[in-house]
């Protein structure tokens, strides 16, 4: 759906108006296009005294490509800013950060990317270390806030033995791949699964991988596909079968497969993983997009109405991942992943049996995460905030305007937003990232 004031915002007569009157402006984002560079400019690369990562953060950001440099040098512009703090090992010591970003971050480019890297606070070994890495949260966060001009700055935490696994995350995060994304904390390395599989092809990391895709006829779930398909993966669409010829017109696109069942019937993962195994014999990725809602507030909540929800937006996800593992179908360097919200984060107005679905979202990954780690798999979700699919064109024009502005963008995602954090997710580099829940919304004032 179109947003209409961010048009306005950038015709002569709208920019006079944004800035005199102090309305939002929301920026036009840069997105990846196939075939563009990942990063189109310089990285400019610092780091605390005794930090960790040393020569490898440059090395792994060298192999993608990425343009780097260590030192600012008088009139140059960066599209990103990378700071290893993982090395700050007390309050005094955070004025590191200040005295990198405060002379460099006029020399930003629009839309531009900023990272940093810390330890995990919960790992910490001195109360100088656990105090001086939480605070980085602080400061990424409110960052982000400042920064402006579709640019986005996020946090990433690396284990102990996963410094060698930030490749995919960085390649990721410094991309305009993740442009709806940002005040985002992310996790790597948090269980034993630390070895990230460098894909063969950059460009198509996914070949030779199989990814079902529940929910994929259309909106999100169709994005999704897409963007799998073009990172190299054959893709198998689940959808209801009232949507079953949309589904296999997107399916004859990209010479995927179809499967065409009600996920909350009781048969459906047995058929789920019978048709997994007799075409491919096992899946590499499993996202679990599909979901509905059907909102009123809790006085007024029918049975049913709460029921239907939590079964389609948890429990099936939960059981047809228990069958695919109990029948080993699911690949070693596996993923699966859910689809959260910000509503399960914060809450929202007449939505407690949405809200309650996409949390308990939550709680499915933190648990399974760490159970399926000594299999090789990952676990991980999305929340996505306002994404700008047919769905927004039901909700009255205050509320919609509202969810727009009401975030660091200033504006809605895009459903390729979600589909480019699956695909992250995917990634085989990717063995290091599990128990997240990243949050596609533009920093929502809403939540954390």
């Amino acid at each position: 759906m179109s947003d209409r004031y961010q048009s306005l915002a950038h015709n002569p007569l709208g920019r006079f108006l944004v800035k005199n009157l102090g309305l939002p402006n929301p920026p036009y984002l840069d997105r990846w296009t196939e075939g563009s560079d990942l990063v189109a400019g310089t990285v400019l690369v610092g780091a605390a005294k005794g930090s960790l990562l040393g020569k490898k953060l440059t090395a792994s950001l060298t192999a993608s490509g990425i343009t780097t440099a260590a030192k600012q040098a008088e009139g140059d512009k960066y599209k990103g800013l990378v700071f290893d703090a993982t090395g700050i090992d007390s309050a005094a010591g955070l004025v590191t950060l200040q005295e990198f970003f405060t002379p460099v971050l006029r020399s930003l480019k629009g839309c531009g990317r900023i990272v940093v890297i810390g330890t995990v606070p919960e790992a910490a070994t001195t109360d100088g270390i656990a105090i001086a890495q939480r605070a980085l949260e602080g400061i990424t966060r409110s960052l982000g806030k400042e920064v402006g001009r579709g640019s986005t700055v996020n946090l990433v935490y690396v284990g102990k033995g996963a410094e060698n696994s930030l490749g995919s995350t960085l390649d990721f995060f410094l991309s305009p791949k993740s442009a709806y994304v940002s005040g985002q904390v992310i996790r790597i390395g948090s269980t034993e699964l630390v070895n990230a599989d460098k894909p063969a092809d950059a460009a198509k990391p996914l070949a030779g991988k199989i990814a079902l895709v529940t929910g994929a006829s259309r909106g999100l779930g169709a994005a999704m596909a897409r963007t799998l398909h073009r990172d190299g993966a054959t893709v198998v669409g689940l959808d209801v079968p009232q949507l079953g010829e949309d589904l296999k017109k997107l399916m004859t696109e990209l010479e995927g497969g179809v499967i065409t069942v009600d996920i909350t019937a009781k048969d459906a993962p047995a058929r789920i993983a019978k048709y997994l195994a007799d075409n491919h014999q096992g899946v590499d990725v499993v996202v679990h997009n599909a979901g509905i809602t059907r909102d009123k507030r809790l006085q007024n909540m029918k049975p049913e109405n709460w029921n239907l929800v939590i079964d389609i937006n948890v429990g099936a996800p939960q059981r047809v991942t228990a069958e695919l593992l109990d029948q080993g179908l699911i690949r070693k360097n596996g993923r699966v992943i859910g689809i959260s919200s910000i509503a399960g984060i914060a809450g929202n107005n007449g939505q407690s049996n949405y809200a309650a679905s996409k949390a308990g979202v939550i709680g499915f990954v933190n648990e399974l995460s760490q159970r399926v780690a000594k299999d090789g798999i990952t676990v991980n979700a999305i929340a996505p905030g306002f994404i700008e699919t047919d769905m927004v064109k039901t909700i009255p024009l205050a509320i919609r305007e509202a969810g727009r502005r009401m975030n660091s963008m200033s504006q809605g995602g895009q459903p390729i937003d979600v589909a480019e954090a699956i695909a992250w997710y995917a990634n085989p580099g990717s063995s290091a990232v599990t128990g997240n829940t990243v949050r596609v919304c533009g920093q929502s004032l809403l939540g954390a």
